[in-house]
C-alpha cells in the first residue's frame, strides 16, 4: 500500500527494521521478528510495541523508504502485507521512477518528484473509496490493520478506532478497538499474546458506562451472557456514543424491521459514518428534548445568552439552530426554554457589535435578544437566508392564530387555504372540542369549582402576558408550576397542542387531515374491523360516547391515523387515548396530537410487539431499584412491576384514574414527556408502600393498588358528576382515604423531580436492547421448545444449530444495500416463522452442517434437498424444517437417511442439473439456484403445492389469517408418517443420479474400494431385477430389449472403480414411452441392505458437537467469501 510520504531518521529505523534490498534511492525493509523462526525476543518486544503503539508495522512488515545520497533523512513511502504486495512495489518503482530520477541534479528535486509521484498514486487509489474521515491517510492504515487482522469481508465499513484497554479478568491488556458498522473488534498482541475479540452488534444485550474500584471510568458489554470491559479511552463519552449509535442501529436493521423501514437515513451500510452517526445522535436529543419534527437535523450549536425580560435578567445556555427551528435551552435545562419556528421570524439583525449581541423578532411582535455568540456577523446572514426560505404561502398564518382561543375564523380561513375548499369535507370534520359542545360552561352561574378554575384561567392569562402565547412562548418554572395545578379546561387542547410540538405539525401540513379522512372512509382493513369493535369501548360513561357526534369522530381520528401510518394501523389503548384528546381539541388537532404521542413522545408503543412500551417499563424497574430499594428487597420478582404497570404507560394511566384526575397527569405528559409517566408511578408506589410491604403475593399487591387508584379525586375539577359517575360509584364502598391528585403529582414532583431528561432518554437507549434480545430469547426458547419434540438432537446441540440458522440470515444482511433477506423477518408471523432462510443461505449452512458436504455435487444436493423441505414453494423455510433435515442426517436410520436421498432424486425436489451444462453440478451460481429452486415441475404433488399456497395464510396478503394457521397446524398434528409404500417409482435418469450421488458420497472415506463394489453389485442387481420383472410383465414383446442401455451422458462415474462398468454399461433402449425402467423404494432398500459396507456407511455415528463448533468458527470467514 502507498502511503503518505514521512519522514523519519535512520537510527531508529536500524534497531527494528532488516534491509532486504536497496539501490542509490530506495530501500526495501522488512520487520525484524517477522519471517524469522521463532521469532526470538526481538521479535516478541517489537510485536508488543507494534500492538501498543498506533503502527501499522504489525500487519505491514514489510515497508519501502526513499533516501538520497548523503542524506540522514529517510521517508516511508510504502508498506506490505506480504513479500509478494511490497515486491510488487518494488519492481513499479524500478521501472517507473528510476530511470528518471537520474535527470535530476539536486537531492532536493529527486524528494520532491518522489513525493509528488506517491500522493498522485494514492490520488488514484482514493477514487470512489469509501473512506471520509478528517485524516484519510492515517484511517487508511488504520482500515488495511483492521481487514488484516480480522479477516471480515472486504463490504465491512470500518466507522473508527480507539487505543484502550481490554480486561481478562483483573488483567489490562492494551490493544485497538476498532468500531464497524457490523461488529465490535478488539485486536492486542503483548509479548507473543495474541488477543482477537470479534462481537456482532446484534448479539449485545447490555451497553452502559460504569466505574468501580478497579475501573475507574469503563465500558460494559454483554454479549451471550458473556461481560467484557474496556478502559482507558481518551475521550470514552465520544466512544459510547458511537458504540451505542451502532449497535441501535443493527437492532434497529435486524430484529425491529417496522421502525427501519421508517428510517431511510440508515439504509445503507456502507454510507455510516463517525461524523454521520455523531450528527444523528445529537439531532435525535435535539427533536426529543424540543418536541420537533423527526426529520429535523441539528445543524449548529451556539452558547450563548439570552435576555429574559419579565425577570430581567440574562441566562447562559445553548442556540440551537435546525432547518427550521431556532431553539435556546439553559443551562439547568428546567429554567428557560424557548422555541422559535422560523416561519414565525420576520426580522433577524445584529442587536450590538459590542456584545455579540442578535434579535430576533417575530410575528407576535416579540424580540428576542440572544448575547455573546460566537461569530455573530456569520450566523445573521445565515438565519436570514433560512427564513426566505421558509416563508412560504403555506406558513402566511401564525402558529399563535391557530391555537388562540378564539378558534373560529381560523377554521374558515385556515394558513390562507378556506376550509371549504378543502374538497367539501368541512362539514364532516368537526370544529369544536367535544367537551364545548357537552358540557359548555354557565357563565352566569359559576359555583366553588368553576371559580377556581376561573382562577386558574387568570394565572394563565397572568404568564401569557409575561412570556408570550403560542408557539415561541418562554417555558419556565412557573409554567411547571401551573401544570402542576392542572391546566383550565379552557386551554387545555391549546396548551396540549403546543407543548406535544404537534402545533407545528398542523402549521406544516395545512389540510392533511381532511384529505386524509376522504381517502379513509371506507376503506376495510383489519385496523378499520378493530376500530368499530372499540369505539363503543371507549369512555363509555362520558356523554359524548354515547352519542353519534364523539363515535363519529373517533372513528375518524383512529381511521384517518391507520391510513396515514399502516405499519402502526390500530392498537388497543389508541381509543382511550384519543378519546380524551377529542374531549380537549378540536378533530384535527386530536388527530395531530394523537400523531405526536405515537410517533414521537412515545414511540414504537404502539406496534405489534410494543417495544417503546416495555423499554419504559424497564426503565421504571431499573428507577424502582435506585430510588425505592426496599420495595425492590421485598418483592423478589420486578416482573410485578411490568405486569401491574403496563397499562399505566400505554393510557397515561386513563385506564386507572378517573377522568376528572387522569387529564392532570395528561398536562403534565406534554409537558414533561415519560419522565411525568415515571415520576407518578414512582409516588404511587412510594404512597402505597406499607401497603405493599405487607403483602404476600402479587394478588394482595394489586388489590392495594386498585384501591388506591379508586380512591384519587379532582376536588377542584368542574366536570358535572354524569361524567365523574364512575369515580362516585366507589365513594361509598372505599375505605381508602382519598388522594388529591394535584397533591399526588405536586409531591412526584418535589421527590422525584430531580430525574433529568437527558438521564431517562439514556436509560431508555440502554434498556432498547436488553428488551429486543429478551424478546429474541422468548421467541428462540419457543422454537426449541416445538422443534425438540421432533427431532433427536440434544437441546444443547439444538440450541447451537439455531443460532447458527439464526446468524445465517443476519450474515446475509450485513453487507447487502437492501437485502432481500431483511424481508424474511417477521417478528408478526408465529414463532416458527420469523426467522427464515432463502436456498443461497441454505446452500452455505448446507456446507457447514451437513455430513454429506464433502460429495462432489453437494450444491446440486442443497438444491434438492432445499426444493424437498420448501413444501408451500415460498422460497424459504423455517428452521423446524432445516432441523429436521439435518436431525436425519445426523440421527436417522439407515432406512430414514435411504429414504432421504430416495426423495432428494424424485420430484419435486429433484431439478435437472447437468443438464444444462456437463460441468454443472460440482458448484452452481447463486442466480442459477435461486432460479432452480424456485422451478416448478409438472409432478402429481404440483397441484398440491400449488392449493397449498393458494390457502396459505400469509401470502398474498396484507393481515395475517390467523384462523388459517390454526387449521395450518391442525393438518400438521394429525398428518400421519409417510410410509414407504407411499413413494412414488424412481426413473431411469433420476435413477442414474442416485448412483453418482452414491459413488460422490463415498469418496474419500476410509473403504471407498469395498463400497464402490458394493455398490456396483446393487446397481447391476437392480438392473436385472428389472429386466426379469419386465419380461415376466410383457412375454408378447420379446423383440424389444429389457435392459435398455446406459447413456455415455450419464453413466456413472467410471474413473472410481473398475467394477463400475458390470452396472453402469448395462444395455439400456431409448428414454421415451415405455422403454423408461424405474424402481420403487422398497427393491432399493432390500438390495442396499445386503451389502454390509453400506449399512455401516450410512448408519456410522456423527459426532454433531464438533460439526457445530467447526461451522461456528467458520461461518463468518464462509460468509465473507461468498
Amino acid at each position: 500500500m502507498w502511503l503518505k510520504p514521512e519522514e523519519l531518521l535512520l537510527k531508529s529505523g536500524l534497531k527494528l527494521w532488516t534491509p532486504e534490498r536497496s539501490n542509490r534511492f530506495f530501500v526495501l525493509q522488512r520487520r525484524r521478528g517477522y519471517g524469522e523462526e521463532g521469532g526470538g525476543l526481538a521479535g516478541l518486544l517489537v510485536g508488543t510495541l507494534d500492538a501498543v503503539l498506533d503502527s501499522t508495522s504489525k500487519v505491514a512488515p514489510f515497508r519501502i523508504v526513499h533516501q538520497t545520497p548523503d542524506s540522514q533523512v529517510y521517508w516511508t513511502i510504502a508498506c506490505g502485507a506480504t513479500r509478494e504486495e511490497i515486491t510488487a512495489h518494488w519492481e513499479w518503482l524500478e521501472h517507473n521512477v528510476m530511470k528518471t530520477l537520474s535527470v535530476f541534479d539536486s537531492n532536493e528535486d529527486i524528494t520532491s518528484f518522489v513525493h509528488g509521484k506517491i500522493r498522485g498514486l494514492i490520488a488514484e487509489e482514493s477514487k470512489g473509496s469509501l473512506i471520509k474521515e478528517e485524516d484519510p491517510e492515517r484511517f487508511r492504515e488504520a482500515h488495511m490493520k483492521f481487514e488484516k487482522s480480522f479477516g471480515l469481508a472486504e463490504q465491512e465499513k470500518l466507522v473508527t478506532y480507539y487505543s484502550c484497554s481490554y480486561w481478562r479478568g483483573h488483567v489490562p491488556c492494551q490493544g485497538w478497538l476498532y468500531l464497524s458498522t457490523n461488529f465490535l473488534s478488539f485486536y492486542s498482541y503483548l509479548l507473543g499474546a495474541e488477543i482477537k475479540l470479534v462481537i456482532s452488534w446484534d448479539d449485545i444485550s447490555r451497553l452502559e458506562k460504569t466505574s468501580n474500584v478497579i475501573l475507574t471510568e469503563s465500558i460494559h458489554v454483554c454479549s451471550r451472557g458473556e461481560d467484557h470491559y474496556f478502559s482507558m479511552f481518551l475521550h470514552i463519552g465520544e466512544t459510547f456514543l458511537l458504540m451505542e449509535q451502532l449497535a441501535l442501529y443493527a437492532v434497529r436493521r435486524l430484529f425491529d424491521k417496522e421502525t427501519f423501514e421508517g428510517d431511510p437515513v440508515l439504509r445503507d451500510p456502507l454510507q455510516i459514518t463517525k461524523r454521520g452517526l455523531e450528527s444523528r445522535a445529537h439531532s435525535e436529543q435535539f427533536n426529543a428534548f424540543f418536541r420537533l419534527p423527526k426529520e429535523e437535523s441539528l445543524r449548529e450549536v451556539h452558547e450563548c445568552f439570552l435576555w429574559v425580560p419579565f425577570s430581567h435578567y440574562n441566562t447562559l445556555g445553548k442556540m440551537c439552530i435546525s432547518e427550521n427551528y431556532i431553539c435556546f435551552a439553559s443551562q439547568d435545562g428546567s429554567l428557560c426554554c424557548v422555541i422559535l419556528p422560523l416561519r414565525e421570524v420576520v426580522a433577524v439583525e445584529v442587536a450590538d457589535p459590542a456584545s455579540k449581541a442578535i434579535s430576533i423578532a417575530t410575528r407576535g411582535k416579540r424580540a428576542f435578544r440572544f448575547s455573546e455568540v460566537r461569530d455573530f456577523e456569520h450566523l445573521v446572514p445565515k438565519l436570514k437566508g433560512r427564513c426566505d426560505a421558509a416563508a412560504s404561502p403555506q406558513h402566511a398564518a401564525s402558529a399563535e392564530v391557530s391555537i388562540s382561543p378564539n378558534p373560529d375564523p381560523v377554521l374558515e380561513d385556515y394558513e390562507g387555504q378556506p376550509m371549504a375548499s378543502l374538497k367539501g369535507n368541512s362539514k364532516m370534520v368537526s370544529t369544536e372540542a367535544l367537551m364545548t359542545v357537552f358540557h359548555p360552561q354557565d357563565a352566569e352561574n359559576l359555583d366553588a369549582k368553576m371559580l377556581k378554575e376561573k382562577m386558574k384561567e387568570q394565572s394563565w392569562n397572568i404568564l401569557f402576558i409575561e412570556c408570550g402565547r403560542g408557539v415561541s412562548m418562554f417555558r419556565t418554572r412557573k409554567t411547571r408550576d401551573l401544570i402542576v395545578r392542572g391546566i383550565p379546561e379552557v386551554l387545555r387542547g391549546e396548551l396540549w397542542l403546543l407543548f406535544s410540538g404537534a402545533v407545528n405539525d398542523m402549521a406544516t401540513n395545512p389540510g392533511y387531515y381532511t384529505e386524509l379522512v376522504e381517502r379513509s372512509l371506507g376503506t376495510c382493513t383489519l385496523a378499520t374491523d378493530e376500530i368499530e369493535r372499540d369505539l363503543r369501548r371507549s369512555l363509555p360513561e362520558h356523554p359524548a360516547f354515547q352519542s353519534d357526534t364523539g363515535i363519529s369522530a373517533l372513528r375518524r381520528v383512529l381511521t384517518a391515523y391507520a391510513h396515514r401510518n399502516p405499519k402502526i394501523g390500530y392498537c388497543q389503548a389508541m381509543n382511550i387515548l384519543t378519546s380524551v384528546l377529542l374531549l380537549y381539541a378540536k378533530e384535527e388537532e386530536a388527530f395531530w396530537l394523537l400523531v405526536a404521542v405515537c410517533e414521537r413522545m412515545l414511540p414504537d408503543y404502539f406496534n405489534r410487539r410494543i417495544i417503546g412500551a416495555l423499554v419504559d417499563q424497564a426503565v421504571f424497574e431499573d428507577l424502582i431499584r435506585e430510588r425505592l430499594p426496599q420495595l425492590t428487597e421485598h418483592m423478589t420478582d420486578m416482573t410485578f412491576f411490568s405486569s401491574v404497570s403496563l397499562s399505566w404507560f400505554l393510557t397515561l394511566f386513563i385506564s386507572v384514574l378517573p377522568i376528572e384526575s387522569a387529564v392532570n397527569v395528561v398536562d403534565c405528559f406534554f409537558y414533561d414527556g415519560i419522565k411525568a409517566i415515571l415520576q407518578l408511578g414512582l409516588a404511587v408506589l412510594d404512597y402505597n408502600m406499607e401497603g405493599l410491604l405487607a403483602c404476600k403475593d402479587d394478588a394482595e399487591a394489586v388489590t392495594v393498588l386498585n384501591r388506591f387508584f379508586d380512591s384519587v379525586t379532582n376536588k377542584d375539577s368542574p366536570l358535572p358528576p354524569a361524567v365523574q359517575q364512575a369515580s362516585g360509584v366507589n365513594e361509598s364502598k372505599s375505605q381508602h382515604p382519598k388522594v388529591d391528585i394535584t397533591d399526588l403529582i405536586r409531591e412526584s414532583n418535589e421527590k422525584y423531580g430531580e430525574i433529568r431528561f437527558e438521564e431517562v432518554e439514556c436509560m431508555r437507549r440502554r434498556n432498547r436492547l436488553y428488551v429486543i434480545q429478551t424478546l429474541e430469547v422468548t421467541t428462540q426458547q419457543n422454537v426449541l421448545r416445538v422443534v425438540s419434540q421432533d427431532v433427536k438432537i440434544s437441546p444443547s446441540n439444538l440450541e447451537e444449530l439455531y443460532e447458527i440458522f439464526k446468524k445465517e440470515h443476519f450474515l446475509s444482511c450485513y453487507w447487502t444495500v437492501s437485502s432481500p433477506a431483511l424481508k424474511h423477518h417477521d417478528p408478526s408471523l408465529p414463532y416458527l416463522d420469523q426467522y427464515r432462510i432463502d436456498c443461497q443461505q441454505f446452500r452455505v449452512l448446507f456446507h457447514l452442517l451437513s455430513p454429506w458436504a464433502g460429495c462432489a455435487n453437494r450444491d446440486s444436493l442443497a438444491l434438492w434437498t432445499f426444493r424437498l423441505l420448501d413444501e408451500n414453494s415460498d422460497g424459504l423455510i423455517n428452521f423446524k424444517e432445516f432441523a429436521s433435515s439435518l436431525d436425519i442426517m445426523y440421527h436417522g436410520s439407515f432406512t430414514h437417511k435411504l429414504k432421504l436421498l430416495f426423495k432428494l432424486h424424485i420430484p419435486p425436489a429433484f431439478t435437472e442439473v447437468e443438464s444444462l451444462s456437463p460441468s454443472k453440478g460440482a458448484q452452481l451460481s447463486k442466480e442459477e439456484l435461486i432460479h432452480l429452486s424456485q422451478l416448478n415441475l409438472s409432478s402429481p404433488g404440483d397441484s398440491v403445492d400449488a392449493d397449498g399456497l393458494k390457502t396459505s395464510p400469509d401470502k398474498g396478503k396484507e393481515k395475517v389469517d390467523i384462523q388459517a394457521y390454526l387449521k395450518q397446524w391442525q393438518d400438521e398434528l394429525l398428518k400421519k408418517e409417510e410410509s414407504i409404500k407411499d413413494l412414488p417409482r424412481m426413473g431411469q435418469s433420476q435413477f442414474i443420479q442416485f448412483s453418482k450421488t452414491l459413488y460422490n458420497l463415498f469418496h474419500g472415506d476410509p473403504e471407498e474400494e469395498l463400497l464402490y463394489r458394493a455398490i456396483a453389485t446393487v446397481t447391476s442387481l437392480l438392473l436385472r431385477m428389472e429386466e426379469v420383472g419386465r419380461k415376466l410383465q410383457a412375454p408378447t414383446s420379446p423383440g424389444k430389449s429389457a435392459t435398455p442401455p446406459v447413456e455415455d451422458g450419464h453413466r456413472p462415474q467410471e474413473a472410481h472403480h473398475p467394477t463400475q462398468t458390470d452396472s453402469a454399461s448395462a444395455p439400456q433402449s431409448s428414454s421415451n414411452g415405455s422403454g423408461e425402467w424405474s424402481f420403487a423404494f422398497e427393491q432399493i432398500l432390500a438390495s442396499l441392505m445386503n451389502e454390509p459396507a453400506l449399512v455401516k456407511f450410512f448408519e456410522k455415528p456423527v459426532d454433531v458437537k464438533a460439526k457445530l463448533e467447526d461451522a461456528k468458527a467458520s461461518q463468518l470467514k464462509a460468509r465473507a467469501w461468498v
